[in-house]
């Protein structure tokens, strides 16, 4: 296995600049996400890594290795990494069997090697049962995990992964997802995963690298990154969020557009501020200090998804399901908020003002 340092790598195509001077290192045994959305330079990192693509400027080392850099290129074939793409590429005139060592034969392992390494990825990857079966007697997510048997079958220091689940469907991907986890911590193997799909970020990675406009914007563990987002870009992308204007001044948080109703604060700020508040954060209370009127609500079995007039704002209020039927649509209710974040002007959060009421 093998980490991965990244030195001031840019990356531009023409006038056009796709990554701006990154400096990172993925641990030996790490599962990392680029996350962002399409064009802000994820798959093109990747691809540097992969070696499909050279950088502009800055180094690449695996371990130690320097494999780009300088005069040094290794091309991808001799970096001992496996490769999973959007599509299966997944031969149709081969079986499972055939597929997978594919690899091994065109680097002329022996039978012996091969039947033993291939046996062992199939198992890993549960498709021990569908050896003898053809890709077009297959679903797409065990075409997908033929696709993960071959890249690590040759015993790759590095699995890289380009948006491997965006051709399955919902339920699927979210089977996948967890497959894709248990198999890294089976193998130990260092990931590197490129997706625009915050939810398969979250429930995958140790390390979450969101990145808009060629920039990382803020890494860290999931958990890290979605309680505590270093600017309004990081809060907006992961995860649910509504942002209100208000005013900071003598204790509280005066919403002009909420028709002046306030909320509790106790922050150092004063003056004009960027509130965000995740729906799941806000709930129905009878002492609430926001008082509005339910506009419509949408029962989605595990949640009751409801949206609430206040002044000239619709708050989104992401409620338990069993509350669903248990208000009525024009009803006046009240509103209290259990955590919001505070922005400044430039639009990065002060850490002091995550405020929980």
């Amino acid at each position: 296995m093998a980490s991965i340092k990244i030195n001031h790598i840019s990356k531009a195509f023409g006038d056009s600049v796709v990554l701006k001077e990154i400096n990172e290192t993925f641990q030996d045994g790490e599962f990392v996400t680029l996350l962002g959305p399409s064009g802000c330079g994820k798959s093109t990192m990747l691809r540097i890594i992969a070696g499909f693509e050279k950088p502009t400027t800055g180094e690449l080392y695996f371990d130690d290795r320097l494999v780009t850099g300088g005069k040094t290129f290794v091309p991808p074939e001799k970096r001992n990494i496996g490769m999973v793409f959007q599509s299966y590429a997944v031969w149709p005139h081969m079986n499972v069997f055939d597929n997978v060592a594919y690899p091994l034969t065109i680097k002329k392992v022996s039978k012996d090697d091969i039947k033993k390494r291939v046996e062992q990825v199939l198992d890993i990857t549960h498709l021990t049962q569908y050896t003898d079966r053809f890709p077009n007697q297959l679903s797409g997510g065990q075409q997908q995990r033929i696709a993960l048997a071959r890249a690590l079958v040759a015993q790759p220091d590095l699995l890289l992964l380009d948006e491997p689940l965006s051709n399955l469907d919902a339920k699927l991907r979210e089977s996948m997802r967890f497959e894709i986890k248990e198999l890294q911590k089976k193998t130990g193997i260092t990931v590197v995963y490129v997706t625009h799909d915050q939810t398969e970020a979250m429930a995958m990675s140790d390390r979450i690298f969101l990145i808009n406009r060629g920039v990382i914007q803020q890494s860290g563990s999931p958990e890290e990154i979605y309680k505590r987002p270093v600017n309004q870009f990081v809060a907006d992308f992961l995860g649910k969020v509504d942002f209100f204007k208000g005013v900071a001044e003598n204790g509280k948080i005066t919403f002009p557009q909420m028709g002046g109703q306030s909320i509790a604060y106790d922050g150092p700020l004063t003056g004009k501020v960027d509130v965000a508040v995740r729906p799941d954060n806000i709930y129905f209370s009878f002492d609430g200090p926001l008082l509005g009127k339910l506009e419509t609500q949408y029962y989605l079995g595990d949640v009751n998804d409801c949206r609430v007039r206040v002044g000239d704002t619709l708050l989104r209020v992401i409620a338990p399901g069993y509350e669903y039927g248990s208000l009525s649509l024009q009803q006046d209710v009240r509103l209290a908020i259990r955590e919001f974040m505070v922005f400044e002007d430039d639009g990065s959060l002060d850490e002091m003002l995550q405020i929980r009421t």
